[in-house]
């Protein structure tokens, strides 16, 4: 707030730093989250930029204002895995020793599990950068004074089963929330963890738990191949001694993650990127290692910046791309005209996911032959598809859109009719887009869908005049400081509150 508050006064830091007596270096600091500050200096700095930056007892929601058209220019560079992340906080449960996660994501999907994983007693401590996370879980957690609060707002509570059933004879966890994309049953997960001796039973806004410590004795095999029931179900044979035999898994970004942090404590896994895994379990008791783990970059926040690209006819580096989890992406949109130039790949910092730099040229696009729907991976990835949805909308021609997986998704992207979208909804999950489109400025209350939301943010990008996008905490659930990361490449977005 205060980095944006400057620069619309037109100040440099060092400006700045002169009207407060202090140095450039300090308001550096102040503006990337590195320097404690009392009220009084936050009033200080807020007389000095003439901008109430806070407002004392004001909890409202937070707001996008949107100027436009905008060209993007320069290099950006995709952020850690939020799925990777949340899915590695869960499974820190199984680790008695220290947990430090390398570029976990600060983002408000995190902030919520780690307010629930501090509330039963873990302590969690970021590195004065605030890049790095750490970790202590002690003997005994605090299951009772749990912040149900916090677990309400996100679906990731629902992989503290996993972890936790091989602790406790009986718990309890709240009813699991997250975005609204219509009705998403558990069962998938109670039908896995049944087999490990988790039962559950729903009472009033509470899954009710009982385990008894069972050993499968076949192979798992998952009715639903599900990215978050395979998590749980590692989680769960990771500390189940012996062989456990996992069918019909995912091997999508966010499950390679979790394997490879497992084997770092100790757990052999066999079969990582496919569809089957053979996992040697060890004792529950038994994990009590200081580990160091960097999550891989995000695909889908790749795509994001790709769209962004697209749809403002920009030229634009998108820089650490995890490309193992985007070629179907990329060869649809090559299809459809798309120019873009790829680098010789390297590893991400975990030594395993590769990595380029991809650049999006200015590219005039065609509508695809055939629909267009997602896929278990390796398929076109099922948060990616939304994407499509607004790059179907600068395209030329009619694109059919069937997302198939979720019940209101489809729905929620013909919001972006009202930035000058023409989408037909068919049904629940099927959508036509004609383009193209001429984006026009709007204001809009976000969707309670986090890609979605990303989607009419990026047409507010390329619509001509002023758009607010507001009550934008969804996509604070899934994105780091998307506002001011694309400002720095050459967006006009203002954070507010009323």
């Amino acid at each position: 707030m205060i980095r944006q508050a400057r620069q619309h006064r037109g100040l440099t830091q060092a400006q700045l730093a002169d009207e407060l007596g202090t140095s450039q270096s300090a308001i550096h600091r102040i503006e990337t989250g590195n320097q404690n500050l009392s009220l009084e200096r936050i009033n200080r700095i807020a007389t000095a930029l003439n901008s109430e930056l806070i407002s004392v007892g004001s909890g409202g929601p937070v707001h996008l204002r949107v100027n436009g058209p905008t060209k993007l220019s320069g290099a950006i560079d995709v952020r850690s895995s939020k799925n990777a992340g949340v899915a590695l906080l869960c499974a820190s449960l199984l680790n008695r020793g220290t947990t430090v996660l390398r570029g976990i994501a600060r983002i408000e999907e995190v902030n919520r599990i780690l307010e629930v994983l501090t509330s039963i007693g873990v302590e969690a401590t970021w590195s004065e950068d605030k890049s790095d996370l750490t970790l202590y879980r002690p003997d005994e957690l605090k299951l009772d004074q749990m912040d149900i609060e916090a677990a309400k707002r996100t679906r990731s509570i629902i992989m503290f089963l996993g972890p936790l059933l091989h602790y406790y004879e009986q718990f309890q966890l709240p009813y699991a929330g997250g975005c609204d994309l219509g009705q998403r049953t558990i069962e998938p997960h109670l039908q896995v963890l049944r087999h490990f001796g988790l039962e559950v039973q729903a009472t009033e806004g509470y899954y009710q738990v009982t385990t008894n410590k069972v050993c499968p004795k076949h192979s798992v095999v998952l009715t639903e191949r599900g990215d978050t029931v395979t998590e749980n179900a590692l989680m769960a044979a990771a500390v189940t001694p012996g062989v456990t035999t996992i069918r019909n898994a995912s091997p999508n970004y966010m499950v390679q993650d979790l394997c490879f942090f497992l084997q770092e404590l100790g757990v052999q896994i066999e079969g990582i990127g496919s569809t089957t895994l053979r996992i040697t379990g060890v004792s529950p008791n038994s994990v009590q290692k200081d580990v160091e783990y960097a999550p891989s970059e995000d695909p889908i926040e790749a795509m994001s910046l790709i769209t962004a690209a697209i749809v403002t006819e920009s030229e634009l580096t998108i820089r650490r791309v995890p490309i193992e989890f985007l070629e179907i992406e990329l060869s649809i949109l090559k299809e459809m005209g798309l120019q873009f130039d790829l680098t010789e790949e390297y590893n991400a910092e975990n030594g395993q996911t590769r990595l380029v730099d991809l650049t999006v040229h200015p590219s005039t696009l065609k509508a695809p032959i055939d629909k267009i729907h997602p896929m278990p991976f390796p398929g076109l990835n099922i948060d990616n598809l939304p994407f499509f949805g607004v790059i179907a909308s600068a395209a030329e021609g009619s694109t059919l859109i069937n997302d198939w997986v979720y019940d209101n998704r489809a729905i929620h992207l013909t919001n972006l009719n009202r930035i000058g979208a023409n989408i037909q909804l068919l049904d629940p999950h099927r959508i036509i887009v004609n383009g193209p489109t001429k984006w026009r400025a709007q204001e809009v209350i976000c969707p309670p869908a986090l890609r979605p939301a990303v989607c009419i943010l990026i047409a507010m990008l390329a619509a001509r005049g002023t758009s607010i996008l507001r009550d934008v905490y969804v996509i604070n659930r899934g994105y780091e400081d998307l506002a001011n990361r694309l400002n720095a490449v050459g967006a006009s977005i203002e954070v507010f509150q009323d």
